[in-house]
């Protein structure tokens, strides 16, 4: 019998919810939200659905699971909170980048850069998701690179200075990485008409997929094919 796999993307402004037959809804999170709140408010909105599992992709640093530190778009109190126990199904909890990377993903070493308020970044390759902080390297006059990567830095520099600001620093992110191709995703990669060779359009919607994979398990094996670092 296959499993019915909820997703939920939490962001600094919504929540969705998505099925894997593609239903969605949505309620506001915002910078007040705690983990409170968020049960008080996914309970209201999944009543008369059936799922038996969720994945949960979280906009914080998140390891074997749990949250490691306090999202900068959300309240307080998420550090190492319990979903699985909150919500009483059991639950995967990815940062949310890595949860859209997964779903993204189409062979190969791939590097996923989600351009939005900040800058979220996952490495997949060989049946591993390795989630990344890069929008915490250092960047000149004691700036940090998604600073100038995302949202403030679309203010900063204008369209046209930072559009040629991203399309360096990915490239080079690419070297890096030694990734056969980049997805550059999140919410400003619209503003761009054509993108450097080497570098894919992402989509928001890939959350779906990358949920549903978090769920699979390995051919003749019960044990899930994805390994999470």
């Amino acid at each position: 019998m296959e499993r019915k796999i909820l997703v939920v993307d939490i962001g600094g402004t919504y929540v969705k919810l998505l099925m894997s037959r593609r239903v969605e809804r949505e309620f506001v999170s915002g910078p007040r939200m705690g983990p409170a709140e968020f049960v008080d408010r996914f309970k209201q909105n999944v009543r008369g659905w059936n799922f038996d599992v969720a994945s949960i992709g979280f906009p914080a640093p998140v390891r074997s699971g749990r949250i490691i530190r306090d999202p900068k778009h959300l309240g307080k109190g998420w550090v190492r909170f319990n979903f699985a126990r909150a919500l009483g199904i059991p639950v995967r909890v990815v940062n949310d980048a890595a949860m859209q990377a997964l779903g993204s993903y189409h062979g190969g070493r791939m590097l996923f850069l989600g351009l939005g308020t900040g800058l979220g970044s996952a490495l997949v390759w060989d049946k591993t998701l390795m989630p990344l902080e890069l929008g915490d390297l250092p960047y000149p006059d004691g700036q940090i690179i998604e600073n100038h990567l995302g949202i403030p830095g679309l203010e900063l520099l204008g369209e046209k200075k930072w559009k040629r600001e991203v399309a360096y620093a990915v490239t080079q992110l690419k070297k890096s990485f030694i990734a056969d191709y980049v997805i550059l995703g999140g919410g400003l990669v619209h503003r761009f008409r054509r993108l450097p060779k080497g570098i894919e359009r992402g989509r928001n919607e890939n959350a779906l997929p990358g949920g549903i994979r978090l769920w699979e398990t390995a051919r003749d094996s019960r044990e899930l094919k994805w390994r999470v670092l």
